[in-house]
Parts: C-alpha cells; structure tokens; sequence
C-alpha cells in the first residue's frame, strides 16, 4: 500500500502533532518552561509536551534551543516592538515622554509583564540567553528608536535611554527597592521621562562651552 510520503526530516509522530496554532502553542509553551526553569534547564522535551507535540516538531520550526528562545523573546517584546513603530516623529521631549511612557506600561501591565520578567531573568543568568536577548532588543527596538534621532550617536543615545529604562524596570519589579518599587506609575513618567530625554538629546559635550 502506497501514500503521500512523507516530507523529508519530519517524523510521522511530529506530522501527526502538527495543525493549526502548533507554532504558536510551542512559543507559548517555551515561554512557560524559560518562566518556570531558565533558560539553561529547560529543554526541548518539556517545551513539546507543553505544546502537546513531538520535540521533532520544535527541532523542524526552530532548530536549536536559542532560536527557540530568540521566539520566546520576540514574542514577549511584542507590544514593545508594535508601540515603537508608532512612536512620535515630532520634537525630541514628545518622544523621550513617549518612549518612557510605552516602556514603563508594558511592564505595568501583569499580561506583559511576566513573560518578560521570565526572559530577563533568563539573560541575566546565562550568557547565551543574555546575547540572543540583546541581538533582539538591538537589532528589533533600539534600532527603531534611533531612527528617530537627529543627534550625534543615535545608536549609543538610544541604548543609554534603554539602559535607565530598564534599571527602573529591575529595580521596581525584580529587585524590588522601596519607594521605587511602589511608586505612581504617573510619578515615575514624570521624574523618568525627562533624563530619558537628555540622554536623547544632550550635546555630547555635556552642554558645556568649547574652549
């Protein structure tokens, strides 16, 4: 008896597993085991039980581990990656308020902010989760932000301003240091977005007269 073969590199368990949604359910499924394990103990074989699919399928979507952690991590910037592509083209201080007010509300929100809480701490204990993480946030965000800029450096003013984000963000919902940690969010916009601001603008001499 003869049948359609089977493509090439894809095991009859995983063809079987594989349907609509599949992808998403892996990436979904990585996100929970690099939340709940890291990056370094978390395996192909468990993100595909979650996913309810073979691990051949995980291997034929993406390959090694940190590219499946790369997905995990593009998915959990997506509201970050989709708000910095609306940014404000207007004057300097419209965008650092912007930027300071996107960023600090993604992590305002509980929906957005565990998954990304579950990738940094991910990078911040694994060097390899640590580069793909920063190739992603370079590469997809700070990039975008920089493209805005109309000043000396735009690559550099755009990773100090996510440097000082994402100080506040570790300091407020990793570490958790008081009174930052339960400080109005509107407060902190308030305070935060002005330094966001020099960072993006400041002449690089500090403002200071040539002599």
């Amino acid at each position: 008896m003869t049948g359609v073969p089977r493509k090439r590199g894809r095991p009859a368990r995983a063809e079987a597993a594989e349907g609509p949604g599949s992808r998403e359910r892996i990436v979904a499924a990585a996100r929970a085991e690099f939340a709940s394990r890291g990056y370094d103990k978390a395996s192909i074989r468990a993100i595909a039980r979650g996913a309810g699919v073979d691990p051949a399928l995980v291997h034929h979507y993406f390959g090694p581990k940190e590219r499946l952690f790369a997905a995990a991590v593009e998915a959990s910037l997506a509201p970050a990656l989709s708000a910095s592509a609306t940014l404000p083209e207007g004057a300097p201080e419209d965008l650092a308020e912007e930027l300071t007010r996107f960023f600090l509300g993604i992590w305002e929100n509980p929906v957005t902010r565990e998954p990304l809480l579950a990738v940094v701490r991910s990078a911040v204990t694994d060097e390899t989760a640590a580069a793909v993480f920063r190739d992603l946030v370079s590469a997809r965000l700070m990039l975008r932000i920089a493209a805005h800029l109309d000043t000396p450096d735009p690559p550099l003013r755009a990773e100090l301003a996510a440097a000082h984000l994402v100080g506040v963000v570790l300091l407020r919902h990793v570490i958790k240091v008081e009174p930052l940690a339960s400080a109005d969010p509107a407060d902190l916009i308030a305070l935060v977005a002005p330094a966001i601001h020099h960072h993006l603008t400041a002449p690089a001499d500090g403002g200071r007269p040539a002599t």
